[in-house]
């Protein structure tokens, strides 16, 4: 019954997740009828996703004692393999993630119609925070040994990434008209290109 709970709960975290962070990456569009406040709902959205995101976290790794006996399908017989193989799988990705938040500073978590587009890694990517962090849920499901949970995160991960960049993206042309435009031309969304000019906007 426990197992069973700690799996709809994480389905509901991972809607839930989805529909406040995609609430939180559109102030512009939201200022249009809300106004100035926009910008500070969107920031509550912001933590209420952080919020839901930690509890997926701790579902997934609620699998290790509460594992559905139907969908227990390990990654490898010995756990302490998966273990290693999910640290291995996420050190780049932590990384790529560290760096993105850092490089974002604030606008991380409280976005701002004053913010300019940043420099740092996003110089190469757009999107460095997305690549480090969603891969870290399937990670996750090394480190629980977990098929299931991989799966599950795969198949989130490929549904969410392409519609929150859209929304994004499309936001903060808004903001940023054609300047963002242009930075995309040179930068890739996930994966960077191959560009000569590496100065921020």
């Amino acid at each position: 019954m426990l197992e069973w709970i700690n799996v709809i709960v994480l389905f509901f975290s991972m809607i839930f997740f989805s529909y406040f962070y995609l609430l939180s990456i559109q102030p512009v569009k939201r200022e249009r009828n809300r106004g100035v406040r926009a910008w500070k709902e969107c920031y509550i959205f912001r933590f209420v996703s952080w919020v839901f995101n930690l509890l997926m976290v701790i579902n997934v790794l609620l699998w290790i004692w509460l594992p559905v006996p139907n969908l227990d399908w390990k990654v490898a017989s010995d756990h302490i393999t998966s273990i290693i193989a999910g640290l291995i799988f996420s050190i780049p990705f932590s990384i790529i993630l560290i760096k993105g938040v850092v490089d974002a500073g604030k606008e991380t978590l409280q976005p701002s119609r004053k913010t300019k587009l940043y420099g740092g890694i996003y110089n190469y990517i757009r999107h460095p925070q997305t690549l480090g962090e969603f891969p870290l849920f399937i990670a996750l499901g090394f480190i629980v040994n977990s098929l299931f949970i991989i799966f599950i995160m795969t198949f989130f991960i490929l549904v969410f990434t392409p519609i929150m960049i859209s929304l994004e993206e499309k936001d903060l042309l808004r903001k940023f008209g054609n300047n963002y435009r242009e930075y995309q031309k040179r930068t890739g969304a996930i994966f960077p290109r191959i560009i000569k000019n590496d100065e921020s906007i």
